[in-house]
């Protein structure tokens, strides 16, 4: 079987001299052109913790590819650091930066003819634009994650970037010094690695493990120590595999496979930004996948992790009693999982787990499922008049079930975040932020900054907040976002008004403006939607092209 059949077509036709030549001058050999050629993407860039270490484990992929009579020929794409643009004007560039990263690695592979893929990736968006990328190419890759950060430490406190954004409220609403405040913000990130709770990037990579498409522990293994530099020679062989067995991503990337997944992020109470995201991957991957799927799941599915943003412990305390292996081996035994789901070992997924560990005896991160934290899963889709075409809700329960109360409105996250500031919300009140959109964002910007605020403030269990914006992994309290139609095409977010009594119950799963028809009708007679809020660049262009929340926030049909 023809290993290289991609880049013979440069390597090995001699209608194509000048392309050899400039191999050549890279220092390959002419036995080297004879070998298949693999891109390894980094997304390694020095402004971002989770990804200021990626390029040196890139190196390294390199050094393990070449091992394997390959050729590892690296290249980089952008990133976008969340917790650096949170609340502020850059943070509509993130979701919009998950299709940059899913164009430029899929126009490097096909420009330049190579015959794999493996991507080195650290933050939030990087994951799925990497998936996304694999996906359309379907030649055999892998994903790699650069791992999680060390918790920070103040006193006897573990602290992490949430620590960060909750202090702000907190110093806002007068409950802790500006010392403190400042000693938070030092010590909150030690280092390198994506941000240390199950926020969106632990997320997504867990998710991705559970999905088949990274090498076990490849999510759970610490950005900083040995265990990722092993990860990182053991790239190499699996890669060589995967070309020999001609190992495909959507041979993988199955419904099976993503229910794995779903399955994994319900129980760790993952991000709801994971919706938005495996729309998008099983769209690309020509899989038929809804929203209604995630609520099938999440209704059958328990929520057992002790884990930040709303339990207590960091990615670093799952990795110390087993990692993300010995989740799904546990899963697996209880039959939760389908275990003859291929993987990127060339394995099925029950073959990984069968040689590997269990958890730790007495390990308290994840609970047993006797004693679930909650008995399904956090993650909501919730319909009514407030949302006709879904939204998502993430309900652990700590927040209770059902919230009914008087709006208070804000049409951008900045006025709602100076209201917040200067007292303007008050307890059993339902904020809404709208017009962050897709489309009226543009970009679809996260609310960490309010929602932190919010709970830094000590109203997280007496307030609830939706918006038609997206939220952090890092957020908690009683929240729902990605409503749809949004409000810049005239959803019904559009028309609420202060004061107007708003229902949701994450029981029966709705969302309600409780105001008549005769006075929607009224409203919507008087709306007229606001231009957009750019007329140039890549805003711009994804506010013309990106589709709603509801289908994945996709930009390629």
């Amino acid at each position: 079987m023809e290993l290289n059949k991609f880049s013979k077509r440069v390597t090995q036709d001699d209608s194509q001299p000048a392309a050899q030549a400039m191999l050549h001058a890279l220092g390959l050999s002419r036995e080297d052109l004879k070998k298949p050629f693999i891109g390894i993407a980094s997304t390694g860039y020095d402004g971002n913790p989770c990804n200021m270490h990626l390029n040196a484990l890139a190196a390294e992929v390199k050094k393990s590819v070449n091992q394997q009579d390959l050729v590892g020929l690296v290249f980089n794409t952008i990133g976008v650091s969340d917790g650096i643009s949170m609340g502020t004007p850059g943070m509509r560039f993130s979701l919009p930066s998950r299709d940059i990263i899913a164009d430029s690695m899929e126009t490097v592979v096909q420009a330049m003819s190579y015959d794999g893929l493996i991507t080195v990736v650290g933050c939030d968006k990087n994951m799925p634009g990497a998936l996304i990328a694999m996906l359309r190419l379907n030649r055999p890759s892998i994903l790699m994650y650069g791992g999680t950060i060390e918790s920070g430490k103040l006193g006897d406190q573990k602290l992490d970037i949430v620590s960060a954004f909750e202090a702000w409220g907190a110093k806002v609403s007068g409950n802790i010094s500006q010392e403190k405040f400042q000693d938070v913000v030092e010590k909150a990130c030690p280092g390198p690695g994506a941000c240390g709770g199950m926020y969106t990037a632990n997320t997504m990579a867990s998710a991705i493990e559970a999905l088949g498409m990274s090498l076990p522990y490849n999510s759970s293994n610490p950005a900083i120590g040995q265990a990722k530099q092993n990860e990182s020679l053991d790239q190499g062989p699996a890669i060589r595999r995967l070309i020999e067995l001609d190992l495909k991503p959507k041979d993988i990337v199955t419904k099976k496979a993503l229910e794995n997944a779903i399955t994994l992020i319900t129980v760790l109470g993952g991000s709801t930004n994971a919706v938005l995201h495996f729309l998008a991957i099983a769209d690309a991957a020509g899989v038929e996948w809804g929203l209604d799927d995630f609520q099938r799941i999440s209704d059958r599915t328990p929520f057992l992790a002790d884990l930040k943003p709303s339990g207590q412990y960091l990615m670093e305390d799952l990795s110390n009693v087993g990692g993300t292996p010995a989740v799904l081996k546990y899963l697996l035994e209880h039959g939760f999982l389908h275990g003859d789901c291929m993987t990127v070992t060339g394995k099925t997924l029950a073959e990984n787990l069968a040689e590997l560990p269990a958890f730790d005896e007495g390990q308290q991160v994840v609970k047993d499922l006797s004693d679930p934290i909650k008995d399904s899963g956090h993650i909501r889709i919730l319909r009514g008049n407030l949302a006709a075409d879904g939204c998502v809700a993430k309900i652990t329960g700590k927040e209770g079930l059902s919230f009914t109360g008087r709006a208070r409105v804000f049409d951008s996250e900045q006025a709602a975040n100076d209201g917040i500031s200067m007292g303007l919300v008050q307890k059993g009140e339902v904020v809404v932020i709208r017009y962050e959109g897709p489309k009226g964002g543009p970009g679809m910007p996260e609310m960490l900054k309010p929602t932190a605020a919010i709970m830094g403030a000590g109203l997280g269990k007496s307030v609830a907040l939706i918006t038609d914006g997206r939220f952090s992994g890092g957020t908690h309290g009683f929240v729902v976002g990605h409503i749809t139609p949004e409000a810049q095409e005239g959803g019904l977010i559009a028309l609420v008004e202060d004061g107007d009594e708003i229902r949701i119950d994450a029981e029966s799963n709705t969302i309600d403006l409780m105001v008549s028809e005769e006075i929607i009708n009224e409203r919507k007679a008087l709306w007229k939607a606001p231009d957009l809020k750019v007329e140039r660049g890549a805003l711009y262009k994804y506010a013309k092209l990106v589709s709603s929340a509801s289908e994945g926030c996709i930009t390629d049909k």
